[in-house]
């Protein structure tokens, strides 16, 4: 055999790409005899061969012997040749193979970077394991890489979603934030309405204002009047000075009014006139304020629904919804399960110095089997609680509180059918509702008391709020 780096198959292979860098032309030939039915062997005789074909080839996994010429006899030419490899793939996995005395520059080798050596003589089945665990963690990081450039490439103002559902939600996003229009986002509670809310202040001309957020729902009826628009010092007990709203916050910039279906009747009106005028007047106030703001409200609930029964008002709707923005729940866009799941995981793994890297094949078809009633934020928080669980590398289905994916047995009866589909729903609602009984039923259209006597047959009893 000529000592000139040579190439075994040069067809296309599908298997992987092994570079062996040895002087020792009967160790090569022994090596390649052992390897060739696993791997598309390149040989290389000394340094410079080495670096060629490392370049040209893209060697999944290096065999590197630290004697090469022109000192065999010395691991320096190896170590420099180790330290020009890793200096064009720091990434790249290169097995050292070193004789019984070189131990001492074997794990120098590994300090400098080397995935890890093996002694000579060789033993063939060792040497063939360690190249499978090689080649696997190779993949294994590639496959995050290429991960992480899919979710760079397809995220959207901190919003990730592959999916075309997604894909229009990002394209409506870009054409409302130009304008000063107000936005009516529409989804599930988990879904990601306010990160729409802020990519549309942050894409717009308003973007280096404030951008200012208020939770209709989370605020007592008798303090939220005063959140909004502000008071004057007296004006009620308590209000020992003066005090800007949150719309008065917003001047310049976008306000966020999420759950704007729990915004109690007379403030409807309140907020109607600010919309209409542009002006507001604090509490206990007798001047009128300019306001400069843009609106952007969201709501879990079906405000068509709502203005039916006279619990929001019909002209509001139409001053808010002059674009409406629906948000998918998760589960009509499973495609992007995996790579939302993928990037809370680099996330928490990251914020928590865990190793953990990926998730077991149960573990992905669990995420995939499960219905997310609580959306996007249900994932991240099984995603954060199996990356602190996890035991390695890898997250479990256990770890992410979920089952194996496996398809549940099918009920024996349609009585059972029944009742099943009657249960799940009945939970999903609750769930959506964090418990009240009356937005639930009203989400399932049927009235309370239909509602309790189904949760009765059903053997459901949860603590539920009306």
């Amino acid at each position: 055999m000529s000592d000139q780096p040579s190439t075994l198959n040069p067809q296309p292979s599908t298997r992987a790409v092994l570079l062996l860098v040895e002087d020792d032309e009967d160790i090569r030939s022994q090596m390649k005899w052992a390897l060739t039915e696993d791997y598309e062997i390149h040989l290389a005789h000394d340094g410079a061969s080495a670096v060629e074909l490392f370049q040209e080839q893209t060697p999944v996994v290096t065999l590197l012997d630290l004697g090469l010429p022109p000192r065999p006899n010395d691991p320096d030419e190896g170590l420099a040749t180790l330290s020009k490899l890793l200096a064009i793939r720091p990434t790249a996995k290169i097995l050292i193979v070193s004789g019984q005395g070189e131990r001492k520059n074997a794990l120098q080798a590994i300090g400098k970077g080397a995935y890890d050596f093996i002694t000579k003589p060789a033993d063939v089945e060792e040497l063939k394991v360690i190249l499978r665990r090689a080649v696997h963690v190779a993949g294994l990081e590639s496959e995050v890489q290429r991960l992480q450039e899919s979710i760079q490439h397809d995220t959207f103002e901190g919003m990730v979603g592959t999916s075309p559902q997604m894909q229009q939600v990002f394209t409506t996003i870009r054409r409302v934030a130009t304008s000063d229009a107000p936005v009516l986002i529409l989804g599930e509670s988990g879904t990601g309405k306010e990160m729409a809310a802020l990519a549309v202040h942050r894409l717009s001309p308003r973007k280096d204002q404030p951008f200012v957020a208020i939770n209709c729902g989370a605020i007592p009826e008798n303090l939220i009047e005063s959140e909004l628009f502000g008071h004057e010092k007296g004006s009620f007990t308590g209000a020992h000075t003066q005090r800007k709203g949150r719309i008065e916050m917003a001047e310049g910039g976008t306000l966020f009014l999420d759950e704007i279906g729990e915004l109690p009747m007379l403030l409807q009106v309140k907020l109607l006139r600010f919309l209409q005028e542009q002006t507001i007047e604090r509490v206990g106030g007798r001047s009128t304020i300019q306001i400069d703001t843009r609106v952007v409200a969201a709501t879990n609930i079906d405000l068509k629904t709502a203005m039916g029964i006279a619990k929001f008002r019909e002209d509001l709707y139409y001053r808010l919804a002059v674009v409406v923005l629906k948000l998918p729940a998760l589960r009509e866009r499973p495609s992007d399960i995996p790579v939302l799941a993928r990037a809370f995981l680099k996330k928490f793994a990251a914020q928590n110095k865990r190793e953990v890297r990926n998730f077991s094949p149960p573990a992905l078809m669990a995420l995939e089997k499960h219905d997310w009633p609580g959306n996007v934020r249900e994932l991240e928080n099984r995603v954060r609680r199996a990356v602190i669980m996890a035991d390695g590398r890898f997250a479990n289905p256990e770890d992410l509180e979920l089952g194996s994916g496996e398809t549940p047995g099918v009920p024996r009866t349609l009585k059972e059918a029944r009742e099943e589909v009657e249960r799940e729903m009945v939970l999903q609602a609750l769930r959506r509702h964090n418990d009240s009984i009356t937005k639930a039923s009203a989400d399932l259209g049927i009235s309370r008391p239909t509602f309790y006597e189904l949760m009765e047959k059903l053997g459901l009893h949860k603590t539920v709020k009306e």
